[in-house]
């Protein structure tokens, strides 16, 4: 029997993308190898909000693959705090392995750090690795470290790792078409691009209500981080929007204090923000809205990536409110209807076309057939089993 080693920073029941990508990830590619091979799937304990807890079990079997979650330091996702739970997956990954031998590893990989324990290992084992990459870290980090003593100290050392990793790994998915670019100049890896997709909750929604509200909820529900940048757009668009608007913010992160800042400095009251919710308190939440919201910092590096969002708020029939720029907004052009589309941070233009907008409901039947998690999930899983 072979065996696989998947590596994810986060797995089920923890609220986030990585999370949302990888469970169902996991149990298809099982399925598919079942009789074949076995996975041992290492992830830490829920962790992806400090505010937000769920029991899970440290080692669970299912079937043919086990799950070994790693408890990590509490954390308010800061660099600092990111570094040092990482610390302790790596260091305790490498403990739960060790004299276990593997055919294929798998990382899913956004902050470059899951990849890079991916390759340590594969290398030692001299066993293919599969990456999937769901964020450019480096690029990332040329935007948001504004000191330059620190940024010209830490990104050659991270492109060093890239080219390392990168150059090592037998096949890469990109998980947003807008990488390609940047990957171009690593030659040796197999590449793919399978995105994130419309999880099953959020298909076969009922149709929204059609009852016209006197006030308009506007609800955004994710990471509240740095790269979301929402101080720089919803404190200023509720001001002008005025009452007949009412924004919904769910959810936590280490920008979550400079939104709070901005909105006591603008004295604005129509602005709620709660902690995060498990999925099926957000169904209700998403259902009870007016529009869904998605914003991305204006960083050179946002420009190329896909925010799992975007599919998400695509299954439900509501309008979509999307400041994004590049690759993603190219991507909610063509792909989506009913959308009020503005570049990152531009309050205006969002205001205006809110103002300016007939309020309507409208299914995305066509998206919804094409972007189907299950169907993506299946399509990967075989290009992972392929390296067996």
């Amino acid at each position: 029997m072979k065996k696989i080693l998947y590596l994810t920073f986060y797995f089920e029941p923890d609220l986030c993308a990585g999370s949302f990508r990888n469970s169902p990830l996991v149990k298809e590619l099982a399925k598919q190898v079942d009789g074949e091979a076995e996975i041992d799937v290492v992830t830490t304990l829920p962790n992806r909000y400090s505010t937000f807890e769920a029991d899970a079990p440290e080692l669970e079997n299912r079937g043919n693959y086990t799950i070994y979650r790693i408890a990590i330091p509490k954390h308010q996702s800061g660099m600092k705090d990111q570094v040092l739970s990482f610390r302790t997956y790596f260091k305790e990954t490498k403990r739960l392995i060790k004299g276990k031998k593997y055919d294929l590893v798998v990382a899913s990989s956004s902050r470059l750090f899951t990849a890079y324990l991916g390759y340590s290992i594969a290398r030692k084992l001299k066993v293919k690795l599969y990456l999937d990459i769901r964020d450019i870290f480096t690029d990332t980090l040329k935007d948001v470290l504004k000191n330059p003593f620190l940024k010209g100290g830490v990104l050659p050392v991270l492109n060093g790792i890239e080219q390392k990793v990168f150059n090592y790994a037998t096949h890469i998915n990109l998980i947003s078409g807008g990488f390609k670019g940047y990957f171009a100049k690593f030659k040796k890896p197999n590449y793919s691009a399978y995105p994130n997709g419309i999880d099953d909750v959020f298909l076969n929604l009922p149709p929204s209500d059609k009852s016209l509200s006197p006030v308009k909820t506007i609800t955004y529900a994710g990471n509240i981080g740095e790269g979301q940048g929402l101080s720089k757009i919803v404190p200023l668009a509720a001001k002008k929007l005025g009452e007949k608007y009412q924004f919904l913010i769910i959810g936590d992160g280490g920008a979550k204090q400079a939104l709070l800042d901005e909105l006591a400095a603008l004295k604005v009251s129509n602005v709620e923000i709660k902690k995060p919710v498990k999925r099926n308190e957000l169904l209700e939440i998403y259902k009870n809205s007016d529009f869904l919201f998605i914003h991305l910092n204006d960083y050179d590096a946002f420009k190329k990536v896909l925010p799992s969002k975007v599919f998400e708020l695509g299954a439900y029939d509501k309008p979509v409110i999307a400041g994004v720029a590049g690759f993603a907004n190219n991507f909610i052009k063509e792909n989506l209807s009913n959308v009020i589309l503005f570049l990152p941070g531009d309050v205006d233009d969002m205001v205006s076309q809110l103002n300016n907008y007939t309020y309507h409901n409208e299914e995305r039947t066509e998206f919804i057939r094409k972007f189907k998690r299950e169907n993506i999930n299946q399509e990967m899983a075989k290009s992972i089993r392929q390296y067996l």
